[in-house]
């Protein structure tokens, strides 16, 4: 039989990164046979059947769509049946054994993708593989059982006028995935209105709501406060108002159709699998029982650098059963991929002592502090129970810097006092922040070192044409760190709104993820607050955060006497992979005399 390429939905052209298999080569079904690698996801493509492979019809690089052939398969007799005469209706009466393989096959794609938070691209991969085994099973399929009464259309056609059961499933996050659901805001039963907040979800800096991209029928709830869900994962099922024509509407799955027609579309619909790819209580049966814990090779695994890493799905799952840190492991395939032999390698390095296993952080002493008195405990706010992990992780991970230097500001006060007036007639609050972030763009621009990142491979920098820059935002829930997109092509008044209106956003907890994506450099502002100098902490995975502290009037030396200056002390702590001491004092040099200069921040941005 020849192997084709599955359905890969809207992508067409796509590159493949890695050839598994080699003519001579006996397989199993559902052994990866290529990987491919979409602008959102990397998948591998599973072998319907057992048997040996014959000719391999693609190679590394080549670019593939659906349908295009990859491999002569010689199949096993014990594994294959030859195609048979069909009905008319046999593909669709067949469909239910279909969905049996195409369980399996996207059993095996969406947990390799899952297990990694793949989010949608890891959705994408198991519809390939689910794709790929039906169309296999298909190609087999024996003669047709009787198709189902013709009179269950009309019934069909009586529910979809009356309103039509959709699927509504969790909208694009960005590059967020597993993110923690915090509210449930419908019951079942619930009428809700087009664009109605459904549930609130909360990402590592900020909470959004998904809204509802119709009205209808809440039918049923698939997840609960605690859930954690990534983009494409089902959340509940929608009786629309509307009458429909079985075509879904943007964010929404058809729930209606046969038995067998919904089995093949849903691929791993089990109960005990959905429960243990959502953490839904709602599943009809218990969750599978989870595997044993695998004690990882060396250090505990690093799960935001493990996703990181670029790897296939099966490299990943390999990885995940050896208890292998992806993050460790040099990569040796093009673009620094790492491949099973990489994993390999490095396991049967640590087995040798030719490796040293990385040991963890030594623990913290476990204190019973009631033996001294009477304790309160308090729960952490959900923004520290986030962020707290990537603060620490950025600590540990990054060698930390900080450069302390102080710039003159006593120009640039007076000139801002006397632009209030005019700035609050157009609804702005002009803020020495505004002056500061206005500053710090035109840095970036003559030191672009400073909104670099550290490549994957720690041998790269990744320089940014953009100037996303973020701050840190003072909430009651915590600090967030909004971010103002091409701040560089703005001037002073447009900073100063945009800074107000995402401080508003952030207080209220309505920050969206495009909101808090993206930057290249933040700076932290406790001017507000007091304080002189401090050492804040990189955002990783950018190089470089400026901390600015209250101004003071000070006595400052100039032409033989003592005159009363306004100094604003600045704290920049960089990444010393990256960036070395001298850059930095020219950083904060040339900033200083940049703030120095009021009439440059005040020109108009082209």
């Amino acid at each position: 039989m020849e192997v084709s390429v599955p359905d890969l939905g809207d992508f067409a052209d796509v590159e493949i990164i890695e050839v598994l298999v080699k003519a001579g080569d006996r397989i199993a079904p559902e052994d990866p046979i290529v990987t491919l690698e979409t602008d959102k996801a990397t998948m591998d493509v599973p072998a319907p059947a057992a048997g040996v492979v014959g000719e391999v019809k693609v190679a590394v690089g080549d670019r593939v769509s659906t349908g295009d052939p990859l491999i002569t398969l010689d199949t096993d007799g014990a594994n294959f049946e030859a195609p048979a005469p069909a009905a008319p209706r046999a593909e669709e009466a067949g469909a239910a054994g279909a969905a049996g393989k195409a369980r399996r096959g996207e059993s095996t794609a969406a947990s390799t993708a899952s297990a990694d938070g793949g989010g949608a691209g890891g959705n994408g991969g198991a519809k390939a593989a689910s794709a790929q085994a039906a169309g296999a099973t298909k190609s087999a399929a024996k003669p047709a059982e009787p198709a189902e009464p013709a009179a269950a259309a009309p019934a069909a056609a009586g529910a979809a006028s009356s309103g039509a059961e959709r699927m509504v499933t969790v909208p694009d996050l960005g590059d967020f995935s597993d993110v923690e659901v915090i509210e449930v805001l419908v019951e079942e039963g619930d009428e809700v209105e087009a664009e109605q907040a459904l549930m609130t979800l909360e990402t590592e800096k900020a909470t959004m709501d998904v809204p509802a991209p119709e009205a209808g029928t809440i039918v049923s709830l698939r997840v609960k406060v605690g859930d954690r869900v990534s983009a494409g994962d089902e959340i509940m099922v929608l009786r629309s108002r509307i009458s429909t024509t079985g075509a879904a509407a943007p964010g929404l799955e058809p729930s209606a159709g046969t038995p067998a027609e919904r089995a093949a579309r849903q691929g791993s619909a089990a109960p005990a699998e959905r429960a243990a790819r959502q953490g839904s209580a709602a599943a009809a049966k218990p969750p599978a029982a989870e595997p044993p814990a695998v004690r990882p090779i060396g250090a505990a695994i690093d799960e935001a650098g493990f996703a990181r890493v670029h790897a296939s799905p099966s490299v990943r799952k390999l990885a995940r059963e050896l208890g292998v840190d992806l993050g460790r492991v040099r990569g040796s395939g093009r673009k620094g991929r790492v491949t099973a032999d990489d994993v390999k390698s490095y396991v049967k390095e640590i087995m040798r002592g030719a490796r040293p296993a990385e040991p963890a952080l030594p623990p913290v002493p476990q204190v019973d502090f009631a033996k001294f008195g009477a304790i309160d405990v308090r729960p952490l706010g959900r923004i520290q129970r986030i962020s707290g992990a990537r603060v620490h992780a950025s600590w540990v991970n990054i060698p930390h810097v900080t450069q302390h230097d102080e710039a003159d500001i006593t120009a640039l006060e007076e000139t801002r006092r006397s632009l209030k007036a005019e700035a609050e007639q157009r609804g702005i609050k002009l803020t020495p922040l505004a002056f500061v972030m206005r500053a710090c763009a035109l840095m970036l621009a003559e030191l672009p070192k400073f909104k670099s990142s550290l490549g994957a491979d720690g041998e790269s920098l990744v320089f940014k044409e953009y100037t996303h820059i973020g701050f840190a935002a003072d909430t009651p829930n915590g600090l967030v760190v909004p971010v103002i997109r091409d701040a560089d092509k703005k001037d002073v008044y447009e900073l100063a709104s945009d800074l107000g209106r995402l401080s508003a956003l952030a207080r209220s907890g309505k920050l969206k993820a495009d909101d808090i994506q993206g930057g290249v450099f933040t700076i932290s502002s406790l001017g507000g607050i007091g304080g002189r100098f401090f050492t804040p902490i990189v955002n990783a995975p950018e190089v470089a955060i400026l901390g600015v502290s209250r101004h003071a009037w000070q006595p400052v030396y100039r032409a033989g006497e003592f005159v009363p200056r306004l100094m604003l002390p600045l704290s920049l702590s960089y990444d010393h992979r990256v960036i070395d001491g001298a850059d930095a004092v020219r950083f904060t040099t040339r900033l200083a005399e940049t703030l120095g200069q009021v009439e440059r921040l005040l020109e108009a941005v082209p």
